[in-house]
């Protein structure tokens, strides 16, 4: 069992290095300056744009779908009564929401925020589809994070005289933090790698909005519209590199100031 754990383990981390650095060897020799001008357009193809837009997109996401999340575990865990039947529904749905294929939220994102409430190909019908793709993600890990909290930690500050507010929000969130934040990590990087929703919520413009009604291109479209296209495949492999080197960016500022919460909470 050890020796099939470990080939397991081993297999894995070679496929996670060949993809990656099958994807740095095409892409670096294919970077240039034309790539990061500020504007778009048919010669330069430049990413920019589509980086702006794919962190706005990020943080109108997360801004949505955290709180609501968060809130969402904190009710479940610590103020529904156990064997309520609708705390059973909402885990039941969420875990359900969680295994839906992105295409299906991009289908409903369109008839609904683009078609029936009138908001058109947009970076806020796109942020609010990403929202509700990441709100189960979201709420189930930081009720795990909050159910691992040790019951000691509440019954001490019940006992110090502190309410059930102040408990969950001086006591119980910052020791769950950790936990918390590996959620939200997870949540960008299904974000930051969505191509099929934004395409029907979206769209592809290439430009910097200038309002939440304008439409939008992400760096996964971005990837995607480059590609389909076949014209600029060379391009194709620059802007993976510069999607992977985001990504890692962002896990390790998001783990910097995990490793940051864990050690003072310690």
């Amino acid at each position: 069992m050890r020796a099939s754990v470990n080939a397991a383990a081993l297999i894995t981390g070679a496929v996670i290095v060949f993809i990656i650095g099958y994807i740095l060897i095409m892409g670096i020799p294919q970077l240039r300056f034309s790539l990061f001008a500020w504007k778009y357009n048919s010669e330069n193809v430049s990413l920019v744009p589509a980086l702006i837009n794919t962190l706005i997109m990020t943080f109108l996401s997360l801004l949505i779908a955290a709180p609501l999340g968060i809130f969402a575990a904190i009710y479940l865990v610590e103020y529904a009564k156990r064997g309520n039947k609708l705390v059973d529904i909402i885990r039941i749905t969420a875990e359900t929401l969680s295994g839906i294929p992105s295409i299906v939220y991009g289908l409903f994102g369109l008839l609904f925020f683009v078609t029936a409430l009138g908001w058109g190909l947009s970076l806020i019908a796109g942020a609010f589809t990403l929202a509700i793709m990441i709100l189960p993600l979201i709420m189930r890990t930081t009720e795990e994070a909050l159910k691992a909290t040790p019951d000691q930690y509440r019954e001490g500050s019940f006992g110090l005289g502190a309410g059930r507010l102040r408990t969950v929000f001086q006591v119980v969130l910052p020791s769950a933090m950790p936990g918390i934040l590996a959620g939200i990590i997870l949540s960008v990087g299904r974000i930051v790698g969505e191509t099929a929703a934004l395409i029907y919520t979206a769209g592809t413009v290439a430009q910097i909005p200038s309002s939440l009604t304008d439409s939008v291109r992400t760096l996964s479209v971005h990837m995607y519209a480059l590609s389909s296209e076949g014209l600029h495949i060379n391009e194709t492999y620059a802007t993976a590199v510069v999607l992977i080197v985001l990504v890692i960016g962002i896990n390790a500022i998001s783990a910097y100031f995990a490793k940051k919460l864990t050690k003072g909470n310690g």
